[in-house]
């Protein structure tokens, strides 16, 4: 019972830290361990120099890809990028981003699908499916095993930080990791142990993001306001985005940041990328 109640007091000390909010947490329910963990969670962006087993790593990989999968078309593939050489080359081209050549064990995500495609061809069967929704299973796919992995690694001690920037420059990635046709990258993700305890990320609360029966924006922009207030009390950002373009902000919130970010274009050549893929996206 005294690790129900330990369980219990961290995911509510948890809760609170992300949400700003009380949630009542009974000692008494199922998987609290691994409720605990998910509460929990923190990105890693700094590890220690020990490698991850090549075996534990395995594992890992067998829990993901364990995870659903969208009418068991198991569109998703990782590279594990072992090559050092390719991970400086990876890290180069972000360089603001210096935790990927330092994580021992650098992945990318990458949706698939050219095998489901293959084996219509192999069975004599054509491709019925030319639109945007084959795209989405296939990256939805990718998502979720890599939050399966995540979820797996931090079960064993280890940390990770995913990287959407893969998706800067998606042809020298592409060229990089040698994927054919059908195949894009989704997200990296750095691992490790990490050499840190890392920090809880404020979120949202869940009168924004959770929504009962139909969708509801009722002082939606109160919310955020008060949500900007609460992050900057425990983790003010340490610069301003684009000082220059716009301004310098007497406050300087989470959502001044993500308008500022979502103001200025970013990978606009992703969809172009998608289509030499062989996605119609129609």
């Amino acid at each position: 019972m005294k690790h129900g109640n330990d369980n219990r007091d961290r995911i509510q000390r948890a809760v609170a830290e992300r949400y700003g909010s009380q949630l009542m947490v009974s000692e008494d329910w199922p998987g609290l361990d691994a409720l605990t963990r998910m509460a929990e969670h923190r990105s890693h962006r700094k590890f220690e120099g020990r490698p991850v087993e090549a075996a534990l790593l395995q594992l890992l990989f067998a829990c993901a890809f364990s995870a659903p999968s969208k009418s068991d078309l198991q569109q998703a593939d990782v590279v594990h990028v072992a090559d050092r050489a390719k991970i400086r080359s990876i890290a180069d081209g972000i360089p603001d981003m210096p935790w990927i050549a330092n994580a021992p064990v650098f992945l990318v995500f990458c949706g698939n699908n050219r095998r489901i495609r293959r084996i219509g061809e192999w069975r004599g069967k054509p491709f019925a499916n030319e639109h945007l929704d084959h795209f989405m299973n296939a990256a939805v796919d990718a998502g979720i095993v890599m939050t399966s992995f995540i979820r797996a690694a931090e079960a064993v001690g280890l940390g990770c930080c995913p990287i959407s920037a893969v998706r800067n420059h998606p042809e020298a990635m592409s060229r990089l990791l040698e994927l054919p046709a059908g195949v894009f990258p989704v997200a990296g993700l750095c691992v490790g142990y990490p050499a840190e305890e890392g920090r809880i990320t404020p979120r949202l609360s869940l009168q924004v993001t959770v929504h009962t029966d139909r969708y509801d924006e009722a002082g939606v922009k109160e919310k955020i306001e008060a949500y900007d207030r609460r992050r900057d009390a425990v983790l003010p950002y340490r610069r301003q985005r684009n000082p220059e373009r716009f301004g310098k902000a007497d406050f300087y919130g989470w959502s001044e940041d993500k308008a500022r970010q979502y103001a200025v274009p970013e990978r606009a050549d992703f969809g172009a990328f998608i289509r030499s893929k062989k996605f119609s996206l129609k």
